[in-house]
């Protein structure tokens, strides 16, 4: 018994010695000082690793790069590079909701976005100090985070950066995973640059449509109103470019499994990322039925 108590215990020393987190600052001007969160993995010699960006939510105006520590172990535990990355809250203080204002809005998302791309930019640039295989980038997020990730991957990159344009020439992330996000322009995803996707949301989401719809469920007269294409609609919209992508639906569920696959589903990225990188081709809808029926139930017979 006690050889066995020991053998655990190094086990445990082993596990947490396979990973290191490294906080480094990516981007700063007279006014703004921005970090990420780098957990590495332990690698051999010469060995490149696959690197995730992770944005967390939090409607823009709250949230921090520090609440998804558990995932970033998790990653680094399998030989992922994870790099959870502070970004501009320029909504803080401000109404990001119906009353609000749609071009701060925008502006907001394509703030974040932008630190999105110079945290990445960082990161390639440094590929060779932290082991990263810059051709295999993954990106992904969380709610707000999520609609970092859509617009940053779909982006036109050079008309809408805010800042110095570092990334390289037809730079392309390796994949995309979001969990309760929307993109503003489905259209931006074309056969030439979709990426495959893994996906996650509940149908009856208020805050981020499920489908096509407007954020935060507002009204057209709305000042604040804002039409956003969701999970769904994008899993449609690549199904008919005939492209990989999978989606985790919660029929019933809300914006509370925003951050499902960062949490509880975190085998379901893990599966994802080493399909894409062993070439596999996918399509899926994984239906999760959650203890609330959902007044948008009846538009979906999967959730019958």
């Amino acid at each position: 018994m006690k050889k066995i108590l020991l053998l655990l215990i190094a086990l445990t020393i082993n596990s947490i010695q396979a990973q290191e987190v490294k906080t480094m600052t990516y981007f700063q001007n007279d006014t703004l000082k921005l970090d990420l969160d780098l957990y590495l993995p332990k690698v051999k010699a010469g060995e490149k690793i696959p690197l995730i960006m992770f944005a967390f939510g939090g409607g823009f105006s709250g949230g921090a790069r520090t609440s998804e520590k558990e995932f970033g172990m998790f990653m680094a535990k399998n030989g992922y590079a994870v790099a959870s990355i502070s970004y501009s809250l320029y909504m803080k203080g401000k109404d990001f909701g119906c009353k609000g204002t749609l071009t701060e809005k925008i502006k907001a998302i394509q703030i974040g976005v932008s630190d999105m791309w110079q945290a990445t930019s960082y990161l390639i640039e440094n590929a060779n100090k932290y082991n990263i295989d810059a051709s295999k980038i993954f990106i992904s997020g969380i709610s707000a985070g999520a609609e970092i990730g859509f617009q940053a991957t779909y982006w036109d990159y050079k008309l809408m950066n805010l800042y110095k344009n570092n990334l390289p020439e037809n730079f392309k992330y390796k994949g995309f995973i979001g969990n309760s996000g929307a993109i503003q322009d489905i259209n931006l995803i074309t056969k030439e640059n979709v990426i495959p996707m893994l996906l996650a949301h509940g149908n009856n989401d208020d805050t981020v449509p499920y489908n096509a719809g407007s954020h935060r469920s507002c009204p057209t007269n709305a000042s604040g109103w804002l039409i956003l294409f969701g999970s769904y609609a994008v899993y449609n919209h690549v199904l008919d470019l005939h492209k990989d992508i999978e989606l985790i639906t919660f029929c019933g569920g809300g914006h509370e499994f925003s951050g499902y696959l960062f949490h509880q589903g975190q085998q379901y990225v893990l599966d994802f990322t080493n399909d894409v990188l062993n070439g596999k081709k996918f399509e899926s809808h994984l239906i999760i039925p959650s203890e609330k029926k959902g007044k948008d139930a009846g538009k979906y017979p999967f959730c019958d």
